[in-house]
């Protein structure tokens, strides 16, 4: 479904990505882990073509994004839904012009059907008859939920989640955890989340990559990231403060 070839991105004499590789399958809940400032976002930006690559190709269901036209891409973004790190609602629309703003901007669809098809999104993350409330009147857990039922209003075929969980508390985390895992299954959606989450993680992949030092360092099931015998994987998952990561750190 997504493949990223020899990906190679720098910033400023910084680089972020180098030789980069990863395929992820049609249907797959693929989780990147990885520190912060490591690359997660910018990855989830090259799938989606805001950001085009040094060197290396993004192809999407056979499609290189990087070599095709504005118009050509746009199209293939429709394919696509997204959950923002801060759900990124607009503050001056209320919640049905929100979930629906990819319905009224690019269908011609009668207001009563796209009515229905919010209120039948909202349901899905369990909210139901607040379409008329402003983002500024819901909690952090709301926020995340209607920005969920906006990345799923167009039915799409991929979804990317940048760090679902921040900002919310543990237990709101594991609702979102389990939603997110629930409409996966149900929709039949490809998704990518990058966190540093690992109980996110761990409850919605099939598979986990981790992000290290420019270059995916270890890809597997949640069951074999956790026996990992790599020193890098092994600190970054139980959140040890002494390790190879540590010392990386102390000497930048």
């Amino acid at each position: 479904m997504i493949e990223l070839k020899k990906i190679s991105k720098t910033f400023k004499g910084h680089k972020v990505l180098e030789d980069f590789d990863l395929k992820i399958n049609r249907g797959e809940s693929m989780v990147i882990i990885g520190c912060s400032g490591a690359g997660k976002s910018v990855l989830l930006k090259h799938m989606i073509g805001l950001m085009r690559p040094d060197v290396g190709s993004v192809s999407i269901e056979g499609t290189d994004i990087t070599q095709v036209d504005n118009k050509r891409l746009n199209k293939i973004r429709m394919d696509f839904g997204m959950l923002f790190q801060g759900a990124a609602l607009f503050d001056s629309l209320n919640v049905l012009e929100n979930v629906a703003f990819q319905l009224f901007e690019y269908t011609n669809k009668p207001l009563a059907e796209i009515e229905g098809r919010v209120a039948e999104c909202l349901k899905m993350v369990g909210l139901e008859n607040i379409e008329t409330v402003k983002p500024a009147e819901l909690s952090g857990g709301m926020k995340k939920r209607v920005g969920l039922a906006r990345a799923i209003c167009m039915s799409p075929k991929i979804i990317l989640f940048d760090e679902p969980t921040t900002g919310i508390d543990p237990v709101m985390g594991g609702v979102i955890n389990k939603l997110i895992r629930h409409l996966h299954n149900i929709l039949k959606t490809t998704s990518v989340t990058v966190t540093h989450d690992m109980t996110s993680a761990y409850e919605i992949a099939d598979r986990i990559a981790m992000l290290y030092d420019k270059r995916i360092i270890e890809i597997g099931t949640p069951e074999e990231i956790k026996n990992s015998r790599n020193s890098i994987v092994r600190q970054f998952i139980s959140g040890d403060p002494e390790g190879p990561l540590t010392n990386a750190a102390r000497r930048v």
